[in-house]
């Protein structure tokens, strides 16, 4: 079977993300020294149309970026595809779970492109859909499932997403954490949050008022998650031992050296960083709140930035009259999100422009129903 010749990708319920990435395109793809690649991207860009959407997040590298017809981060670019009826081909330019969140906000018609299969999320995939459901059995022992409400960061497959949907919880967005978890308290004593653990640990101590003892870890590899159900009962907060690969790397060292470093630099952080960074940065938020706190600072100004180094660079470039740093010392892209390269990019269009569709991303019938619900019920969240 050629690459060409891949079946209709779905996942759902029980899929096994792993096997599934594992197709790959390599042996039909461009050479990456092609020198012809981004001309070739732009006659298969213009031959498709109003036909073909694509789609950059911001940790896309530059070569891929310039091709996107908008830029964002996840939830932004699935909304995005949503509001473009009359694109039959949605190419996502990101990650695996970002692509699914496509297809479920999505109509029937569009189909959803990944340019390579094994563009996942390692956050994403430190919580698995057995995993979830064997913690919900420890609470439900425990006497607590009912108290507990799941909460989901929307950097999680679309099963997580629909397991959400089906116990009465939701996603959240690093933008709208705060308002998830205040909706999710009113509805129940608990919260279980996952699969990023400091988003969750960040919110609710630094904007719920709550305190690191409210907080407990549940880790998915131990029995019952390393908690006892006294510990299950005191805690209010139930995290998820999960992490960001690039935003876990930063440590206080690293900020106490950029203050050594660059006299009166501002640090500016994710809230995916871990508590001891972000305690010690001046200003924390979303990949929105990022960009946009660089483009309305003065120039002459100096920023410490924690947060995937793509858009560091680009941020950078785009401000040359201010001092932008990655705030580690030491280069680290979301080697993940890299897999999208020119090579994959133009394989994927150009099929499209010969009438294959490769590489589409499907989620179920009824792990999108689901999920909906549980995107629905975030976007349904009040303002502040």
């Amino acid at each position: 079977m050629t690459t060409t010749d891949l079946p209709l990708l779905v996942l759902g319920r029980g899929a096994d993300p792993d096997a599934e990435r594992g197709v790959q395109c390599s042996g039909e793809l461009p050479a990456p020294s092609d020198p012809d690649l981004v001309e070739r991207a732009r006659s298969a860009k213009a031959r498709l149309g109003d036909s073909l959407f694509v789609l950059g997040h911001h940790y896309q590298r530059e070569e891929v970026i310039r091709f996107a017809d908008v830029t964002g981060d996840s939830f932004k670019l699935a909304r995005e595809a949503a509001a473009r009826p009359e694109a039959a081909y949605i190419v996502f330019c990101g990650v695996h779970f970002m692509a699914e969140s496509a297809d479920i906000l999505t109509a029937d018609h569009q189909q959803v492109v990944l340019p390579d299969l094994a563009a996942g999320c390692s956050m994403a995939d430190m919580a698995r859909i057995t995993q979830v459901e064997d913690a919900w059995d420890v609470l439900t022992d425990a006497g607590l499932a009912d108290v507990t409400v799941p909460i989901t960061y929307m950097n999680s497959s679309a099963d997580i997403k629909a397991f959400c949907g089906r116990n009465g919880g939701a996603v959240c967005t690093s933008s709208n954490a705060r308002r998830a978890l205040g909706w999710a308290f009113e509805q129940g004593e608990k919260v279980l949050f996952f699969p990023d653990q400091h988003l969750g640990r960040n919110t609710a101590v630094r904007e719920l008022g709550m305190s690191l003892d409210d907080c407990v870890v549940y880790d998915p590899r131990l029995p019952d998650g390393g908690l006892s159900h006294e510990q299950l009962r005191n805690a209010r907060m139930i995290l998820w031992r999960g992490h960001c690969s690039v935003h876990g790397r930063f440590s206080a060292e690293c900020v106490d050296d950029v203050r050594a470093r660059i006299p009166g630099v501002q640090v500016l952080v994710h809230p995916e960083c871990t508590h001891e960074v972000v305690t010690r940065a001046d200003l924390i938020g979303s990949t929105e709140f990022i960009i946009k706190t660089i483009d309305s600072a003065p120039a002459g100004s100096a920023w410490a930035v924690g947060t995937e180094l793509n858009l560091v660079q680009r941020l950078a470039d785009r401000h040359p009259d201010k001092t932008v740093v990655f705030l580690d010392k030491t280069v680290c892209f979301c080697s993940t999100m890299n897999r999208i390269d020119l090579p994959h990019f133009v394989w994927a269009l150009e099929n499209l422009v010969d009438g294959r569709v490769v590489n589409r991303i499907q989620v179920d019938t009824d792990t999108e129903h689901w999920a909906k619900v549980a995107l629905d019920r975030m976007l349904a969240l009040p303002g502040d």
